[in-house]
């Protein structure tokens, strides 16, 4: 806070707050918020009937519940008192904003993902281990669906997330972020909404999935999953196979270009290259990867421009993906994270294409 010259952190939606406390607000109208002064306790502005859920800690703040006929505004405001320089959670809802500024004239605002999103991208040793675990049992999912134990053919795209999602909690997930199943041509949209479309023989299916998994580590905040794996319902076509080998040559490329000094923008040319060479460059229409934490995106971004050097403790996807308009659509997805060795996968379930008959 100190170096970026801020007075006091207001934490409310996001995921700032549960990664500082352990306590995630809901998304109420009623406001949370956790202020955080450079100089003086954190404490913890909650509404009276969300305070059962937090668990005190008063290493970390002080709890103070607020009742129906208090303005959670001026509260915030009074604890803030004469600091001037603030910092906001980047996901802070408009209203809350706009009458923080209002009680607070003369205050300046900037986002507080400058002061916490550098500490929050660097992963420590307990939340590597969440991020493992919440991989393996993803993996676990994957490796259902390579077996045929997850029906596909004749079924719904929505009642294949559905039993996605399910198979997900069972493996120790406690919430599904998203299971995305995209058939045929609907393949050939990265964030593909399941509908009813039924599956049929001899086409791509794009599964991509993921949620929260929490560990004793890490309390209430809960670590994500996010893996991508593509399959085929009958014996590919030679174009369809082809480009897939162009895809998972690609895939490997940028995860074997991940190491500490590598720019974020040198993994993506290396996702990049083996694509654009082989003809396809403008259908990988998005980013190579994200970050991922406490929350299924976040820093750092693995996309062109983006100078940032990899240090040892992040943690990311790595998921180039080929779309053929109104065709099929192909995309591989692991977690990584980048050691001082180099880099280490979380995703280890199978790459090749997969040719499932269920």
């Amino acid at each position: 806070m100190a170096e970026h010259g801020v007075d006091a952190l207001l934490l409310s939606l996001g995921a700032d707050l549960p990664w500082l406390s352990g306590y995630e607000a809901m998304p109420l109208e009623r406001p949370t918020v956790l202020v955080v002064p450079s100089d003086a306790e954190a404490t913890l502005v909650v509404p009276r009937l969300e305070a059962p859920r937090v668990e005190p800690d008063a290493a970390l703040f002080a709890l103070r519940p607020w009742d129906e006929l208090e303005d959670p505004v001026a509260l915030v405001a009074g604890l803030v008192g004469t600091r001037r320089s603030l910092a906001v959670s980047d996901r802070c809802w408009a209203q809350l904003l706009l009458d923080l500024q209002a009680a607070l004239p003369a205050a300046s605002w900037q986002r507080a993902s400058a002061v916490i999103g550098p500490l929050r991208e660097v992963k420590d040793a307990h939340e590597i281990a969440a991020l493992a675990s919440a991989a393996a049992a993803a993996d676990a999912v994957a490796a259902a669906l390579f077996a045929g134990e997850i029906p596909l053919i004749g079924r719904s795209e929505a009642e294949v997330s559905t039993e996605i999602g399910r198979r997900l909690i069972e493996a120790g997930h406690d919430r599904v972020n998203f299971a995305i199943v995209a058939s045929g041509p609907n393949a050939a949209s990265p964030h593909h909404e399941p509908g009813e479309r039924r599956i049929q023989a001899g086409e791509a299916v794009v599964c991509d999935f993921g949620g929260t998994m929490r560990t004793e580590q890490t309390g209430a905040a809960g670590y994500c999953s996010d893996t991508t794996r593509t399959v085929v319902t009958g014996p590919p076509s030679a174009e369809l196979r082809a480009c897939y080998g162009v895809l998972q040559a690609a895939q490997a490329a940028a995860v074997a270009a991940v190491r500490p000094g590598v720019s974020c923008e040198a993994i993506d040319a290396a996702a990049r290259e083996p694509i654009a060479a082989a003809g396809f460059g403008e259908y990988f229409v998005h980013r190579t990867g994200h970050g991922i934490g406490i929350e299924e995106h976040e820093a750092p971004w693995i996309v062109g421009g983006n100078t940032t050097a990899i240090r040892p403790g992040h943690a990311f996807s790595v998921e180039p993906g080929i779309y053929l308009p109104g065709r099929f659509g192909l995309r591989i997805e692991d977690i990584v994270v980048a050691t001082e060795q180099g880099v280490r996968p979380l995703n280890t379930s199978e790459h090749g294409l997969v040719v499932v008959q269920a």
